[in-house]
């Protein structure tokens, strides 16, 4: 097949595998092997932000890769760090002990047998994610037209896990708008039963719901049911002292 074909097919798998509910691990675990198989590297690794900012590996093509990643985040230096903190590619940098700009890396990957290094940011206009590492085990700079393929691969994988953030966000913020409104359901009916059960107004049967479970250290929420389900004592809707958190 001829490699023109190898690099669409490898697109048009990997986008196959973004469905509604695709694993991001097994989409950059492809990344990091298609990197291989199509681009003639040794080695290709994925490196993806935490929430606080802190780069973390996620995908490896083989284990010496992924402690060799390890070692760079631990030493906090190495070509897909300055990737990813600058927004831009690592040009094809070949390794000597003890030196170039990062000198404990660089030994530590000559130790694991690759002698060369090009690295790219995971990046979709101005938000970087990530970074992808690609390594050789010679000191042969990777081809033009390989690299334009290795930027294709991780713009699409920047752009299924942004995909993956904003969907689980948007999920996220639909539970909780439906567990805020199911919340005001149950309040709405407590403060019911509790200005039957006092004979006072509706405000005044907040304060008092709202008083009580501040004065228990309970969720608002969770005292609200107890009043629905009748499991609190009817006298705890006696007039409440003033809350020190008012």
């Amino acid at each position: 097949m001829p490699r023109e074909a190898d690099v669409v097919k490898a697109l048009v798998e990997m986008a196959d595998t973004l469905v509604d509910d695709f694993d991001v691990i097994d989409v950059l675990t492809g990344l990091a092997e298609r990197c291989v198989n199509l681009l003639g590297v040794s080695a290709a690794g994925v490196m993806l932000a935490s929430p606080n900012g802190d780069l973390r590996v996620v995908a490896s093509s083989s284990e010496a890769m992924r402690v060799l990643e390890l070692f760079e985040l631990q030493a906090q230096e190495g070509p897909c760090l300055d990737a990813f903190r600058t927004g831009e590619p690592v040009g094809h940098e070949n390794l000597y002990v003890g030196s170039g700009p990062w000198p404990q890396f660089s030994t530590a990957a000559l130790q694991a047998g690759f002698q060369s290094v090009h690295a790219l940011p995971l990046r979709i206009r101005d938000v970087t994610i990530g970074g992808l590492n690609l390594f050789n085990v010679e000191q042969t700079p990777i081809d033009e037209r390989d690299l334009i393929v290795a930027r294709a691969l991780a713009d699409l994988a920047a752009i299924s896990v942004l995909q993956h953030r904003a969907v689980t966000e948007t999920q996220r913020l639909r539970e909780q708008l439906t567990h805020a409104l199911n919340s005001r359901i149950i309040i709405e009916q407590a403060k019911g039963i509790i200005a039957e059960r006092a004979n006072c107004d509706m405000a005044d049967a907040f304060s008092r719901l709202r008083n009580y479970a501040r004065k228990n250290n309970r969720r608002l929420t969770d005292v609200a049911q107890a009043a629905v389900d009748h499991t609190v004592d009817p006298q705890a809707w006696g007039p409440q002292p003033p809350s020190r958190h008012s």
